[in-house]
Order: structure tokens, then sequence, then C-alpha cells
């Protein structure tokens, strides 16, 4: 992926390092605690609904956290590493993609902030850990990621490739736009007024129209910017196979439920993000009519 001589964001925020006041060795689950394990139960291939479940059940579950003195100091600022670098790229050019395609419509694009973290952060919809994977918070408009899960995407799941990491972040970029579109929202009070296998297969349209936002993305970056080499398509193709529901089940549990799906299958993200990639039109991505 040619991204080197790209613009740099200005809307990423190094945190990795800050440190996590706790108050006492755990921490209580909140509303907005629940909500992110629930918005990162797909990476561990677990329905959310089950994880909910366990929740109400206890009676006041404790998530145990490293003890805050034992963090390094908070880094804090705009980022510098390579890897950093990498990203600021990438978002740099999802907000020259959407504010684009807004504009045509005539809309202006409010482009999301993005926090680089190490292990926990603290965000708008609670306390996460960096192994529910990127995550997008709605209530402050901002993308969430621990850049090891870069090394996990291409150890565990076998999708190498620095396009493969910028469909990472163009997929929560996507939520972004949904946000924008009041799409997110609408979901959200249709699930609550339905029944768990609807409310999963809302979740599944809602993943997969991110997906397709992503590919529009790569449509439209390659077309002004040529940022796509040989191998790219296949490499972002891979990572949305790679984190299907399907696949995830089979790893942490040993057997596919199509039921509790709430990202999709592996073809159907593969399927969805070509389409995008294919089409560059938000039209095509109506999953929710498919």
């Amino acid at each position: 992926m040619r991204w080197r001589d790209g613009r740099r964001s200005d809307n990423v925020e190094d945190r990795r390092g800050s440190r996590i006041g706790l108050g006492g060795s755990g921490m209580r689950l909140g509303g907005g605690g629940i909500l992110l394990l629930l918005l990162g139960a797909w990476l561990l291939g677990v329905n959310p609904l089950t994880v909910l479940s366990v929740l109400a059940g206890g009676g006041g579950e404790t998530l145990q956290l490293p003890d805050a003195s034992q963090q390094p100091p908070a880094r804090g600022g705009a980022p510098t590493d390579a890897g950093a670098d990498f990203v600021s790229v990438v978002l740099a050019d999802t907000e020259d993609t959407w504010t684009e395609l807004f504009g045509q419509s005539g809309a202006r694009y409010a482009p999301p902030k993005l926090v680089l973290f190490t292990q926990f952060v603290r965000s708008g919809c609670g306390t996460a850990q960096a192994a529910m994977g990127p995550f997008y918070c709605p209530l402050d408009q901002t993308v969430y990621i621990d850049l090891d899960f870069y090394r996990e995407l291409r150890e565990r799941f076998g999708a190498p490739g620095d396009f493969a990491q910028a469909y990472v972040i163009a997929h929560e970029v996507g939520h972004h736009v949904q946000a924008l579109l009041g799409t997110s929202e609408q979901v959200r009070a249709a699930q609550e007024r339905a029944g768990e296998a609807q409310a999963n297969a809302l979740s599944v349209r809602l993943e997969l129209q991110a997906d397709c936002y992503a590919g529009v993305w790569a449509h439209h970056a390659n077309r002004a910017r040529q940022v796509l080499e040989a191998g790219d398509v296949e490499e972002g193709l891979a990572a949305a196979a790679a984190i299907g529901d399907d696949r995830l089940q089979q790893q942490s549990q040993g057997q596919v439920v199509p039921e509790a799906f709430t990202h999709g299958s592996s073809k159907q993200r593969v399927e969805w993000f070509g389409r995008g990639m294919e089409t560059g039109s938000l039209e095509h991505c109506d999953t929710f009519r498919s």
C-alpha cells in the first residue's frame, strides 16, 4: 500500500502508557463497560447477549485490571513511531474521502478522533481492554485501537499486510459514518424492541455495512491517490474473512452457531467489503434491504 507520502491526520491522540484510575483492585462494570463488552465480543467469537446474561446474573461483576501504579507514565500528544504514523495517514485518507463523499450531497463530514492505547483505555463508552479489539464509541465519536491488534491480525488470524491493517481502521470509521447518518441509532432502537435472534441479525447487518463502507473508502482512495499496490486487495479480503463470526466461533468454541452471529460470516464480510470496493457507492451498501 502506498501511504508514506500521504497527509497525516491531526485527529490522532497517543494515550499509550496512560494510567487509568481504578479506585481499588477492580472496577465494577457500569452501563458503558457493559456496552464495550458487547461491542468487543466479536473478537472472541462470543455472543454478546450471552455476556450480558452472565453480567445480569452475577449481581455486579467486577473486572480486574492491573494496578495503575504499575503502568508506565502517560505520553499523550501526537504519535511519532512508524506504526502510529501509518494509522495517522490512513485516518487522514478516510477524512479526505468521506469529506468529499458527504460534500457531494451537500452535507458536512465531521471526522472522528482516533486514540492509540495500550492494554486499557477510558472512552466515552466506558473502560475497555485491548483484548476486545479496535472499537468505535459513538458517545465521543472516537475510534480506539491498541496497535498490538495488528500482531494478532497477522499471527492469530493469518491476515498480514498494511492494507489489511488499513481495512480495520476503515471499518471502524465506517461505524462513525453510520453514526453521522443516523443508522446506528435506528438499529439500536430496533434492537431494544427485538428478540435475541432479530437483534443479532440487525447487528450483523450493521457490521456488514461498515465493511462495505470500508470498501467504499478503498475504492475512492485508490481512484484519487492510487494507494493500492499488487496484492493489497487480497490482503483486505483476507482480513475481512479472518474476523468472520464463523471462523472466530470455530477457533474459540470449536463449533459454529449461525444464530449467534453478530458481525457476519467470513463469506458475508468478504462479499460486502468487495462490493464497496467495486462500486464505491453508499447506495450499494444497503445491507438492511439485501
